[in-house]
Order: C-alpha cells, then sequence, then structure tokens
C-alpha cells in the first residue's frame, strides 16, 4: 500500500482534497480529527493541556477552546513546543494504527492528512508528499470567515508554519486549491492517477507540477 502524506498551509484546503481523494477511492487518515478527539474530556491529553495551560483554555461546558489554546500557544513558541509535546506522539500512534488498518483493509492508497509533516520532520515516513496551496489572501479569508478569527490571529497562524515555497520545494506533488472546486477535482484526478499508475479523467496527467518521482515510478 502506497501512503501518501497530505499537507499545507492552514486554510490551504487539505480537507477539501482529502476527501477527494477519499471519493476517488483512497483511505483517508485525519491527524486533525484524531487531535479532536485526544483532546475530549477523560482523555489523557486532555488532562495534560489543562495541567500545561490551566483552566483559561477550557470553554464553559469545560471543554477545550481550540481558539483560546491557540491563541495563548500561537504567541509563544515554548507552549508551542510543549503543546506538540503532549499531542505529537499519540496523534502519530493513532495515524499509524489507522493507516495498518488500512493496509489489512486490502487499499491501494492511504492518504494521511496532517498540517505539520514537514515542520515535525516527517516527511520521510511517506511513500509520497502532495502539498496543498492558496494565495495567503484566501487562506485569512477562510480563516476570518470559517473559524472566526481575526485577521491578526490568521496571520499569526500563517507564519508560524513553513512558508509555502519551502514547503511546495519538497513536495512530489503540489494541488492549487486558490481557484474553483473543478479545476481542484482535476488536479487530484492526475495526482491519484499518477499514484495508482491510472490515466485520469480526460487523458493524459500533464500539466501537474511533480518534483520528484515515486519509487518504482517510471
Amino acid at each position: 500500500m502506497l501512503v501518501v502524506g497530505l499537507t499545507g498551509g492552514i486554510a490551504a484546503g487539505k480537507s477539501t482534497v482529502a476527501a477527494m481523494f477519499a471519493a476517488r477511492g483512497a483511505a483517508v487518515v485525519d491527524a486533525d480529527r484524531i487531535a479532536h478527539s485526544l483532546q475530549e474530556p477523560g482523555q489523557p491529553c486532555y488532562h495534560r493541556i489543562v495541567e500545561a495551560f490551566g483552566t483559561a483554555v477550557l470553554d464553559a461546558e469545560g471543554r477545550i477552546d481550540r481558539r483560546r489554546l491557540g491563541a495563548r500557544v500561537f504567541d509563544d513558541p515554548d507552549a508551542r513546543k510543549r503543546l506538540e509535546a503532549i499531542l505529537h506522539p499519540p496523534i502519530r500512534e493513532a495515524c499509524q494504527r489507522e493507516i495498518h488498518a488500512a493496509e489489512a483493509s486490502g487499499q491501494r492508497v492511504c492518504v494521511v492528512n496532517a498540517a505539520l509533516i514537514l515542520e515535525a520532520g516527517q516527511q520521510g515516513h511517506y511513500d509520497a508528499l502532495v502539498v496543498v496551496t492558496a494565495p495567503e489572501k484566501a487562506q485569512v479569508d477562510r480563516l476570518v470567515r470559517l473559524r472566526g478569527l481575526t485577521e491578526g490571529e490568521a496571520q499569526k497562524r500563517l507564519t508560524s508554519q513553513w512558508p509555502t515555497a519551502a514547503k511546495t520545494a519538497l513536495a512530489d506533488y503540489v494541488i492549487d486549491n486558490g481557484g474553483d472546486l473543478a479545476a481542484t477535482e482535476e488536479q487530484v484526478d492526475r495526482v491519484y492517477a499518477a499514484l495508482t499508475g491510472t490515466t485520469p479523467p480526460g487523458g493524459e496527467r500533464g500539466g501537474q507540477k511533480r518534483l520528484d518521482k515515486l519509487p518504482g515510478a517510471p
């Protein structure tokens, strides 16, 4: 089974692209979904986060408020490292379990949707790396419109991650999600065809940026 890392800047549209891969038959492991579940009340990570950052990161119902927690860690690199030390190991373990389950079920391709593959130095764990991009303005607009952040908060989130150019320089495939969904779908078709060795709808896969060949690819 081919294990593919799917990453990109915040609000670039990774989840949208992951859903498109799933529609084409790939298994999808969503690291953000796993992170959410690990922060639920009663989970070990929940208790460790509250111990590390205090009850100020909780909402009125006693659940971790991701916006409050995000504001705390994005203002403080040391705090962000503490949070990553709490969350990253169990996230990786849970992802690995889901990857093994996908392989056991006979899947040909498993896409792992994770925001910090490159920042965490995890790219070597994947057979191929797909980076999703979008113009910075579109990312900021999405964070403000869909997540309720201020423009200042959105900019902090963007600058806390690697620049897009640094990510695309290490990508095997780049999907530009700055246009309409139809254009993104066409790119996903080409990438999935390349991963599976099939022909995409409409013929050849020309036009998709490909920086390196996959292991065993012609």
